[in-house]
């Protein structure tokens, strides 16, 4: 077997070292999640897909219901054409296909969604007296029906719900549909309908996210009118494991991510707010994402599936961040045969525009209250971009207007 030694010692810091790294990384996967991790498994049509299966054969006053993937813009105008019984009638028939309709108005997206999860409430209700499941399938019912009493609160404003598999959720804070800033809160590894948000440590789960970089937006800028996404509606990686290592789950969630974007109003000026495997999600999505989109900003970043920020073939200004104490740092920043992600997007060799972390206190903590990068994305969300603190001794404001 070849060592490290017959290879002509390469040096740390070396591309070959780096490589044999992050073979030796990739094996370690393979051996605690398996070479079947990263196949592709199709199960039975889940309740989202079931709902828009319904949608296509589905009718209204005998025409037949539009194309539920067509364009937000002929989506939205259609649903402007609807009396109030018939929009009544179609969130009651289609609420998950409604809830989740890029296009359909904001406002209506947020009440078919609470159909929704009422109906998903009373089904894990009854999961919980089922005998047929065993003591953790019970108990994850239980978890899932105070989930969805949660996300059923008042005021809440649920964007996307979908119950299927580990499920999926956005919210909004703030008025979406007449916001001049959009910030995207896009999470990481192992989020899902039950780690949407958290009571212990809130700001590590993406509607604690949201909601302090929300309240630090509208602290920064009282008179802008801002909305804010903890957008939760990708099937992201369970664990540090193959899907983690590799790029196929964020080009699912960029497909998802470009949807959303393309169906805000037109006005607003959306930033992307990118965390962890997130930030590869915001990467790979990079390219297709409209002018609207003036701002990508990334922390804790395994990397963005680019050698350089001119790869991503973006316009928008691209940030990113890292805090001393993140673990993030210590992982092998290449891509290599599909897996790993690209370069480092705070080395001064990726080019982008590096600020500061301080406060954030490891891979989990930058957006808790109080902390330089929380301010940091707020002022990015709201488009104060010149008063953001940069990384040392990166000039991150240089050239802006």
């Amino acid at each position: 077997m070849t060592s490290f030694s017959e290879l002509g010692s390469p040096s740390p810091g070396s591309t070959a070292w780096r490589a044999l790294l992050a073979l030796a990384v990739v094996f370690v996967l393979l051996a605690t999640t398996g070479w079947t991790a990263v196949r592709s498994h199709r199960g039975a049509p889940d309740a989202l897909s079931a709902s828009m299966d319904a949608w296509r054969h589905g009718s209204l006053g005998g025409r037949a219901l539009p194309d539920p993937y067509g364009s937000p813009r002929t989506l939205g105008r259609w649903f402007g054409s609807l009396t109030k019984t018939q929009t009544d009638r179609v969130v009651r028939r289609y609420p998950l296909a409604v809830g989740n309709l890029n296009g359909a108005p904001v406002t209506l997206r947020y009440r078919a969604n609470r159909v929704a999860l009422f109906k998903a409430r009373a089904d894990e209700r009854k999961r919980i007296h089922d005998t047929r499941l065993t003591p953790m399938g019970r108990s994850d019912a239980t978890r899932r029906m105070h989930r969805y009493e949660d996300l059923l609160g008042t005021g809440r404003q649920i964007l996307a719900f979908d119950p299927s598999g580990a499920g999926r959720a956005a919210e909004v804070f703030g008025d979406l549909a007449h916001a001049n800033r959009v910030s995207i809160v896009v999470p990481g590894v192992d989020t899902d309908i039950l780690t949407f948000q958290k009571t212990e440590r809130p700001y590590t789960a993406t509607v604690g996210m949201a909601r302090a970089l929300y309240d630090n937006e509208r602290a920064d800028a009282p008179d802008t009118k801002t909305a804010v996404i903890a957008w939760a509606d990708y099937t992201t990686p369970a664990g540090i494991g193959m899907d983690a290592a590799t790029g196929k789950l964020a080009a699912q969630g960029a497909v998802r991510l470009r949807a959303l974007v393309n169906a805000l109003p037109s006005l607003s000026r959306v930033s992307l707010m990118c965390h962890s495997y997130g930030s590869v999600v915001c990467g790979v999505a990079a390219r297709d994402l409209p002018p609207k989109v003036t701002d990508i900003a990334v922390a804790g970043s395994p990397g963005m599936r680019a050698g350089h920020v001119s790869d991503l073939g973006t316009s928008a200004r691209v940030w990113a961040m890292r805090d001393s104490g993140d673990w993030i740092e210590d992982i092998p920043h290449l891509e290599f045969g599909g897996l790993g992600h690209g370069a480092d997007p705070v080395s001064s060799g990726f080019g982008a525009r590096v600020l500061a972390a301080d406060g954030a206190d490891g891979h989990a903590g930058y957006f808790e209250p109080g902390t330089t990068s929380l301010d940091n994305f707020a002022r990015v969300g709201i488009g104060a971009v010149q008063s953001v603190s940069c990384g040392d001794g990166d000039d991150c404001t240089a050239g802006l207007r």
